[in-house]
C-alpha cells in the first residue's frame, strides 16, 4: 500500500544538514523544511538578516519548484530570527516574495540557528 507521501530534493539548494528532506508532501499539501541562507555549496550568504532572508526565500522557491508547486501558494510561513530588531528589514524582503499572496505567518525569536545564520524560513504550501 502506498503511503501517499512524496519527498522532494532541490538540486540547486544545499543538501539538508540533517536527516530530513527539503520537502514532503501528501494530501494536496507540501511541507517545506526550514531553509537557511545557504548557497548551493552550503555557504552562508549575506551579512545581515535582510540579505539572509532573501537567500532563504530563494531557496524555498527552489524547493517548491522541486516539489511541483510555487512559494506563492503558501498557506503558512514560519520565520525564525536571532534578532527581532531586524523584523522590519526582513519584512521588506518577505513582501517582495509573498506580499501579494499574504499567507498566514509566525515570526519567532530564537537564541541561535545552525551555522550561525541570522534567519531561517519554512513553509507549508498547496501542492
Amino acid at each position: 500500500m502506498s503511503s501517499g507521501r512524496t519527498l522532494a530534493t532541490a538540486d540547486d539548494v544545499a543538501p539538508a544538514i540533517g536527516p530530513y528532506s527539503h520537502a514532503a508532501g501528501g494530501g494536496g499539501i507540501v511541507c517545506c523544511s526550514g531553509q537557511l541562507p545557504l548557497d548551493a555549496g552550503g555557504e552562508i550568504v549575506g551579512e545581515d538578516a535582510a540579505a539572509q532572508a532573501r537567500q532563504c526565500l530563494e531557496n524555498l522557491q527552489r524547493v517548491c519548484r522541486a516539489a511541483g508547486t510555487e512559494l506563492r501558494r503558501a498557506l503558512r510561513v514560519g520565520v525564525y530570527l536571532v534578532d527581532l530588531d531586524e523584523f522590519a528589514a526582513v519584512n521588506e524582503v518577505y513582501a517582495e516574495f509573498l506580499g501579494d499572496s499574504a499567507p498566514a505567518r509566525s515570526t519567532i525569536g530564537v537564541a541561535s540557528l545552525p551555522r550561525g545564520a541570522r534567519v531561517e524560513i519554512d513553509a507549508i504550501v498547496l501542492a
